[in-house]
């Protein structure tokens, strides 16, 4: 069955890209954070005005920091993401570095429940691998795809994925309720992804 062998490829896939994730070398990794931070979201020609929901990182994926200090610095309206629910789309708040947070499950941290809610125009996006499609592999738990599908129904709404180069792949096995990125950023710069 063709959904059957698209999930067990995603659990593979997923295992060694964590995997090949873990293997890069902490400078390595400080040195993309930095020159993701460096390269900002100008490329995009977007007005500085322009919301972004960002995500803080953890673990050993792409540290968000310094691009989110950046991203405060050049004026975008950044809010993070809020679960509200397992098969729920996720919920934006308003968030600036420095604001208090609440940690919830896998020691994710939020927004306060206090923080405005907002609708962002560009999404950038976790994951473990990608391809030149615009396929993600996420976690396996579907957030991303569900708040896509949400906003994506309303208006045009661009999603970013933020990446080290090495989790490139030739092709992302996905199924039919996958939500495409429409760029990732790379430290070695933005790559557009083509249908």
């Amino acid at each position: 069955m063709q959904h059957d062998g698209t999930v067990t490829a995603k659990v593979n896939l997923r295992e060694a890209a964590k995997a090949g994730r873990s293997r890069l070398a902490e400078a390595y990794r400080r040195a993309g954070a930095e020159q993701v931070a460096a390269l900002g979201l100008g490329w995009l020609g977007r007005s500085a005005a322009t919301s972004v929901s960002a995500f803080r990182s953890f673990g050993d994926e792409l540290d968000t920091g310094p691009l989110l200090g950046r991203l405060a610095a050049d004026g975008y309206r950044l809010a993070l993401p809020v679960m509200q629910g397992k098969a729920k789309p996720l919920l934006f708040r308003a968030w600036a570095p420095g604001d208090p947070m609440r940690t919830v499950q896998w020691g994710i941290e939020e927004p306060l429940t206090t923080s405005p809610a907002i609708v962002p125009d560009i999404l950038l996006v976790p994951l473990l691998a990608f391809d030149r499609h615009g396929y993600r592999l996420g976690y396996g738990g579907g957030y991303y795809d569900r708040t896509l599908a949400a906003l994506r129904a309303n208006r045009p709404v661009l999603a970013v994925g933020l990446a080290f180069s090495e989790q490139e792949v030739d092709a992302v096995p996905h199924l039919d309720y996958d939500e495409r990125l429409d760029w990732v950023l790379t430290p070695s710069g933005p790559v557009q992804c083509h249908s």
